[in-house]
């Protein structure tokens, strides 16, 4: 961080203090207690505000807005102005709706440039008989980062052609360790020759995550952490449980792009992405129909409702045909990327507007496009439901359903960058600091 953006941090942090100082002495909330969401979407961007909790987090707040077709390519922000813009619609609507403006925020990330891996290494230690320390792991954590890093500034430099390009560390999660072949839960205090750590690292370019700074820069917030979309989903479902066993695949299907997660026994194996999301349904159903963009959005809305004509319907399930197999080849190229797993999780979780397409879901459900993957039989498809989620109550009039769950994941990432997961002796609440970028 430069000196120019660290006083720019410090100056905002000063006046947000400032701010909450006043509010507390006028009798009014305190900013300070609430932490804010932005899930800046191709389509819409959400916002939750919600109260921080001992151990849970509170909706008070809940903003939708559409964006602007140009605003948001490929999942990354193509017009600063424009999202800042569409951004602080939804939080002008969910301030109305909880009576505050919270200063904190947490803003997620997605795009097929985001790097999300989990990267192995075999540390041969000096002296066998000598317990592990703290600052031990925290030397191998940073090997293992650091090779993360190069591997994901290689692999961006190749799709974008500049070998120059900068990466940034955005999340950091431990998946598995093990001290001469014997798995643990804390190797702090343990005695052996080798240890083997498995951490899951997720990079994006630099000018990505400047744009994101640059937006809550306009809006005055001060930015907590940025999160990759599919590793807060997986946060979220993994919930207050720093011990979760968890295991399934998680797909965010959003309006440009597919995010794709795999968790195995509570670790996050890796996150993958491709640009098929819903918008290029709708080009299709709009094209194949001869309709506007938005009559397309309408009828693939309305898809499923019993009011839908059945020559209709059938004209619209011929209109996104092509486009389906196109997407299920991304499905299942992203899928056999998680190669280290020998079995992959018998369950698919879908959030995101595109969930709600009844042709992916049956795609999912019936297809054979899961019998050349290491899957011990069919998985299991199921949408991802708010209430699902432990530790995020909603206290407001508005229903939230499957496409608020990444807004939902951000808060929670929020909340373990601001307070860190209870420390009760497991591993993930004691590298927890040391996870952290």
């Amino acid at each position: 961080m430069s000196i120019i953006s660290r006083g720019k941090e410090l100056a905002a942090k000063a006046k947000n203090a400032a701010k909450a100082t006043a509010a507390t002495a006028n009798g009014q909330k305190n900013p300070s207690d609430y932490l804010l969401a932005l899930d800046i979407g191709t389509e819409y961007v959400k916002a939750l505000i919600a109260k921080k909790s001992k151990g849970s987090l509170k909706i008070v707040g809940v903003g939708k807005a559409h964006e602007a077709p140009t605003n948001i390519y490929a999942g990354a922000i193509a017009d600063i102005d424009g999202v800042a813009q569409t951004c602080e619609e939804a939080l002008s609507k969910a301030e109305e709706m909880a009576g505050v403006r919270a200063n904190e925020v947490v803003i997620g990330i997605a795009g097929e440039l985001i790097k999300g891996n989990t990267s192995s290494i075999k540390y041969r230690r000096a002296d066998a008989s000598r317990p592990i320390t703290d600052a031990e792991m925290e030397k191998i954590i940073k090997q293992v980062q650091q090779r993360a890093g190069e591997r994901a500034r290689r692999e961006v430099a190749i799709e974008t052609n500049n070998k120059d390009v900068e990466v940034r560390l955005i999340n950091s999660a431990l998946v598995s360790l093990r001290i001469d072949g014997y798995k643990v839960s804390n190797p702090i205090g343990f005695k052996g020759k080798e240890v083997i750590i498995q951490i899951y690292t997720a990079f994006a370019p630099l000018v990505h995550i400047s744009a994101i700074e640059r937006v809550c820069d306009e809006l005055e917030l001060d930015l907590v952490t940025v999160a990759v979309e599919p590793f807060a989903v997986c946060r979220a479902c993994l919930g207050n449980d720093v011990e979760s066993n968890f295991s399934g695949i998680v797909m965010d299907i959003g309006g440009g792009t597919t995010d794709i997660a795999v968790v195995d026994d509570g670790g996050v194996e890796g996150t993958k992405m491709f640009s098929i999301g819903g918008r290029s349904f709708t080009h299709q159903i709009a094209q194949k129909l001869g309709l506007s963009f938005d009559e397309a959005e309408k009828l693939k809305l309305l898809a499923d409702s019993p009011k839908m004509k059945p020559e209709l319907r059938k004209k619209f399930d011929e209109a996104i045909e092509r486009n389906l197999e196109v997407w299920q080849s991304g499905v299942e190229l992203a899928i056999e990327e998680f190669d280290e797993l020998e079995t992959l999780p018998g369950q698919i979780l879908l959030c995101g507007g595109g969930a709600g397409l009844s042709n992916i879901q049956e795609v999912l459900a019936t297809g054979d496009w899961y019998k050349e993957l290491p899957f011990a039989r069919r998985p299991v498809v199921n949408i991802i439901e708010t209430d699902m989620i432990e530790g995020i109550d909603n206290t407001t009039d508005r229903e939230l359903d499957y496409t608020f769950v990444t807004a939902l994941g951000l808060l929670r990432v929020g909340m373990d960058t601001l307070v860190g997961v209870p420390e009760n002796g497991s591993l993930r609440a004691k590298l927890s600091k040391l996870l952290k970028n």
